[in-house]
């Protein structure tokens, strides 16, 4: 105890000595970066070429092992998805194990175990550690690739493309890329249906003995181990792992435009915009602009205190953020972008925004503010990373595959520290080049394209390209079509109700009972939907094994909704909203002055006119009637998401048969979450008695 008030006594003496020596009218300079002692792992190579890296970790009996081929990019050309179907056949058991015995022990030792093309992945407790490595060098060096298999993955990814055929996102990422780095670069193709059925077994076979050797391996183990043991398990199991000849392919690359451009893909479903303000550059790791360019991007758009985020989000309200991030690679050409998704109406203010804030990087100093505080980010994460065991072997690797200097991560503060607000403006004006942009949009250009065709930047109009969902370049499409003479909102309504049945049957319908199911992410889902005239309503969802996870019921008066056992009153807008409806077919209840053809629209390849209709309540529901057919195929509402942002919700009609006189939809597709939810009856019934119990 008395060497502690000593101690304090001390310290209290020596603080009250450097107040009198401090200058308080000056702000301190800054002392140097501290100097930064990163370990190194354990490091050997086996003769084949094989090496390995070893940071032992005591702390907890766990152990991981990572392995990671290097090879140069490779070209798939019209065997596009290979690397895919490589990674999901991988894992399924080996030549001398089942694949069901394969899983089954993972399984059993609480283990983890996955395959990528030109990697592997374990992870267990380290007693089982040797096993599981034994299990994942079988798999990989001795793969059971078999045609049942290869069947069954390729079906999944066909999957994958139809239901990606409509998705506004998927659609801008894939032309996105394609227009950067050019169809035939390693990052421009994409798999489609047909060079997904090209890949045959032999083709598997022959990607995996050729691309899938030690040449270019390195393998990190992490965790409860001892060196010594790692060395004696892996030269016994990966010794006979024998080197091939791995030939770089080669490709074309894309060049930026002469002058910057719009380049933009109708999607005519799009509910939102997807944008991405883009140019290639030519960076890696080891270049002298490498930090200032990181912290220029980091300043720009690299998070919610960003520049891009402040202005659209937070001061426009156009998104729910928006960001930039710039690549880095020794193999060929990285990419800067700056996206957002937009609503509609506001696309083009969006696009000016973004230039706005990429020329104010590229012609003006950064604030001591923004560089302070991105520079102390960089620090933070930082000293957090290199506290990770696998920190530690990853920059090793780096330092290896991105031929850097050996100091580069312990002087990597210093470097940090050492940039300029000069730096920051040169790198952004080399990098982010505001005279070269590639402005990629893809939305609904019946809506978004007058505006962006009058966007202009530093003085000139930024001229428009057109592309197909594919990254073609096509000629500009038809956006909107002429109304024939007489057609009006009113006539589109009245051809419905005479498609559907006629106003006088739909009439005498006083009740509609209808049961719908679907699969969704593996669960099957049913939907019990029952309506009365004029406004009862119950709409009661269940997931097979779960029982009812969500359910509405309104009973002409009030209502509620519940869900995963909690039950809460319906809110007063819906409730008013409930009430309001007349019927149950509402376009027979539609007022003239409160409907307005908008035009022609397409949807799914069709032509429809898109009819709104002003509620009772001040908001507006678009819907979109099939122009030969007459049938009702889309509904499209506005809503309020998280944060207050407008939200649109879209319903889209299918399948209708014919019940007792009146043309009932059997099929419903809802959007959800950059997903579909299809929905098929399997019961409808009209004028089936319902009494109040079944609206309680």
């Amino acid at each position: 105890m008395k060497t502690k008030i000593v101690s304090l006594l001390v310290l209290f003496v020596a603080s009250l000595t450097m107040q009198a020596q401090i200058d308080r009218s000056k702000q301190p300079k800054p002392g140097p970066a501290p100097k930064v002692n990163i370990g190194k792992p354990d490091t050997f190579t086996l003769k084949n070429g094989l090496t390995v890296m070893v940071v032992e970790n005591n702390k907890l009996p766990r152990v991981s092992a990572t392995l990671r081929i290097d090879n140069p990019l490779i070209v798939e050309g019209e065997k596009a998805g290979m690397t895919d179907l490589v990674s999901s056949l991988l894992g399924s058991g080996s030549m001398s194990i089942s694949k069901d015995d394969f899983n089954e022990e993972v399984d059993y030792l609480g283990a983890s175990l996955n395959f990528g093309s030109q990697s592997a992945f374990a992870s267990s407790l380290s007693k089982y550690f040797p096993r599981i490595m034994e299990l994942m060098a079988d798999a990989a060096l001795n793969p059971n690739f078999t045609q049942e298999d290869l069947e069954s993955e390729r079906a999944k990814i066909l999957e994958g493309i139809k239901s990606e055929k409509k998705n506004v996102s998927a659609i801008a990422g894939r032309v996105q890329s394609v227009l950067a780095y050019g169809p035939n670069h390693p990052y421009g193709e994409f798999v489609t249906e047909e060079t997904i059925k090209n890949v045959t077994l032999d083709d598997i076979k022959a990607f995996h003995n050729k691309y899938f050797r030690p040449n270019n391996a390195y393998l990190i183990v992490i965790g409860d181990v001892k060196t010594k043991d790692v060395k004696k398990l892996v030269k016994k199991l990966f010794k006979n792992w024998e080197q091939g000849t791995i030939v770089a392919d080669t490709y074309d690359t894309a060049s930026n435009p002469t002058q910057t451009e719009i380049n933009f893909i109708n999607a005519d479903n799009a509910v939102q915009s997807e944008l991405s303000v883009q140019n290639t550059v030519n960076l890696t790791m080891k270049d002298e602009d490498y930090f200032p360019v990181l912290i220029a991007n980091n300043i720009l758009g690299g998070g919610g205190e960003a520049r891009l985020f402040n202005n659209l989000r937070e001061d426009k309200k156009f998104t729910y953020g928006s960001y930039s991030s710039i690549g880095n690679n020794r193999k060929t050409i990285s990419r800067f972008s700056a996206t957002a998704s937009v609503r509609n109406a506001v696309t083009d203010s969006a696009v000016v925004e973004i230039l706005k804030e990429i020329k104010k990087m590229t012609t003006e100093l950064v604030s001591d503010e923004e560089l302070k505080n991105v520079k102390a980010k960089y620090v933070g994460r930082f000293v957090t990373g290199i506290e990770r065991p696998s920190t530690i072997a990853n920059y090793a690797l780096n330092i290896i595959t991105e031929d850097l200097p050996k100091d580069f991560y312990e002087t990597y503060l210093e470097k940090i520290e050492a940039v300029t607000k000069e730096d920051v403006l040169r790198a952004a004006k080399k990098y982010f080049k505001k005279d070269n942009l590639r402005i990629v949009v893809t939305g609904k250009g019946s809506e978004v394209i007058d505006g962006l065709e009058n966007i202009t930047f530093e003085g000139k109009k930024v001229p428009v390209k057109y592309y197909d969902q594919y990254g073609n370049s096509t000629k500009k499409p038809v956006f909107k079509k002429p109304i024939p003479a007489g057609v009006t909102a009113q006539t589109v309504v009245n051809d419905y109700i005479k498609a559907i049945g006629g106003k006088e049957k739909l009439m005498s319908v006083n009740s509609i009972v209808q049961e719908m199911g679907t699969s969704f992410q593996g669960m099957d889902m049913s939907m019990m939907m029952k309506r009365k005239s004029p406004n009862l309503l119950m709409v009661d969802v269940s997931v097979a094994g779960m029982g009812s996870v969500n359910k509405q019921v309104f009973d002409g008066e009030t209502g509620y909704i519940s869900g995963q056992g909690q039950k809460m009153d319906m809110p007063a807008e819906m409730i008013a909203d409930m009430k309001s409806r007349k019927g149950l077919f509402p376009e027979l209840y539609y007022e003239s002055d409160k409907i307005t053809l908008k035009g022609i629209e397409s949807v799914d390849g069709k032509d429809a006119y898109a009819v709104v209709i002003e509620k009772s309540n001040g908001e507006k529901v678009t819907n979109f009637y099939d122009t030969k057919t007459g049938l009702k195929v889309k509904e499209s509402s506005t809503g309020k998401g998280p944060g207050g942002q407008e939200m649109i919700q879209d319903r889209f009609f299918s399948d209708y048969k014919e019940i007792d006189g009146v043309m009932i939809p059997h099929g419903m597709v809802i959007p959800a979450a950059g997903q579909k939810l299809e929905m098929t009856a399997l019961s409808t019934k009209i004028n089936t008695p319902l009494t109040k119990e079944d609206f309680q």
